[in-house]
């Protein structure tokens, strides 16, 4: 595959000429901004900087270091190799110099998965006679978005992985009423060879919470120190998994209750919270129905109202949802106007969780998380039966 494969210039330029840029500047160092290398493609060894402007007009030309430029071969422009520092400079001062030049800054760190560009870099840019804007909607564009292998791959291990939780929750309530020990960790493993016999990968082991474990929202188990299951208990379960690392990973929650009748309290966060991530897939359908515009900031603030209604609101401690693409807290919009303020708009082809959650201190919480493709013809959720009334093992 080579460099920018089937990249659309021209969409580019006409987002470009929205913002008022005359290019995008992609800059990356060991890694610390992922988007660039996905946009460009590259692979293969990058311990130098690296910066590579795709103009609005003209043809890309990229910085690179000379003893890595093999990381470039194929690139559909001009490479303008460096060594010394001095050297970078001056080059880089003949490439930006007068120029707006988009890149992956967030003003006042607004939205921390958009701000990758360091400070000092920005000042660099500056420094040489450049305007620096964000390119939050150029990330959205060519770095969230999903490839229509990506859909499959992802809507294959969404409906593997709600069989793999209901699972495991019906086999945590069998062990308890036959009178066996269940713990967290065991129904972590349980998940665990679950995903391997049905070929699923996934960078870190489920969060299996009961009880007051259940309203720490990152919660890990650890064997010796983790909670036994108890009749009365609430069981939270939240698993993430893909078909191969570096693909778009499925990341749900699902919850149970240990026992025949839940108290009045335990089935009214039930609802509230599956209420406000219904609202929020509610409001994202008619707005794109009515062809209009939606931020993740709308869609928070709406499953946000819910719990608030039901006097739970301080309860509510993060974010509705999050980005999802090559990274599972990916760089597209997310579904927050708590913890940052995400304005971006929710276009085709990006993905993301919602996932509210109440949790009570001491007691118990609860959370359900489904995730939605934004589709061309619409919303899709995953997997295709959400998790509607509470489970009862």
């Amino acid at each position: 595959m080579t460099l920018l494969e089937n990249f659309d210039f021209a969409a580019l330029r006409e987002l470009l000429g929205q913002l008022g840029a005359d290019g995008w500047l992609l800059y990356d160092f060991h890694g610390i901004n992922p988007a660039a290398t996905r946009v460009l493609g590259i692979h293969g060894m990058g311990t130098r900087r690296f910066f590579v402007l795709l103009p609005r007009e003209g043809t890309p030309v990229a910085l690179a270091h000379r003893i890595e430029l093999a990381s470039f071969d194929g690139f559909p422009g001009e490479v303008r190799p460096y060594a010394a520092w001095r050297e970078l400079h001056d080059k880089l001062r003949a490439l930006v110099a007068g120029k707006t030049v988009a890149m992956e800054v967030s003003p006042a760190d607004a939205v921390p998965y958009l701000d990758r560009v360091p400070h000092g870099v920005v000042e660099l840019i500056e420094g040489f006679g450049a305007r620096v804007v964000s390119s939050g909607t150029l990330i959205t564009r060519f770095a969230a978005r999903w490839s229509a292998s990506e859909l499959a791959g992802h809507r294959r291990a969404a409906e593997a992985i709600a069989g793999i939780a209901v699972d495991a929750l019906r086999w945590a309530g069998s062990e308890l009423t036959r009178g066996a020990e269940v713990r967290e960790t065991m129904v972590q493993a349980r998940v665990m060879d679950a995903f391997g016999r049905a070929g699923l990968v996934t960078d870190h082991p489920p969060i299996a919470g009961f009880q007051a474990n259940s309203a720490n929202p990152h919660y890990e188990p650890k064997a010796g120190a983790d909670r036994r299951l108890a009749a009365g208990d609430v069981l939270l379960l939240d698993l993430w998994a893909g078909v191969a690392l570096g693909s778009v990973f499925a990341d749900q929650t699902w919850m149970a209750f240990a026992g025949r009748e839940p108290g009045a309290e335990v089935r009214k966060v039930w609802e509230s919270v599956r209420g406000a991530r219904d609202a929020a897939v509610a409001l994202l359908r008619d707005r794109w129905k009515q062809h209009e515009p939606v931020t993740g900031a709308a869609l928070d603030d709406a499953a946000r109202g819910v719990i608030g209604a039901a006097g739970f609101g301080e309860y509510f401690v993060h974010r509705t949802g999050h980005s999802i693409d090559r990274d599972l807290h990916g760089s597209g919009p997310h579904l927050d106007n708590f913890e940052t303020a995400d304005e971006r708009t929710l276009i085709a082809g990006v993905g993301f969780s919602v996932e509210p959650g109440i949790y009570l201190p001491g007691r118990f919480g609860m959370r359900s998380e489904i995730n939605v493709f934004v589709g061309e013809t619409g919303p899709l959720v995953t997997p295709s039966e959400p998790q509607q009334e509470l489970f009862l093992v």
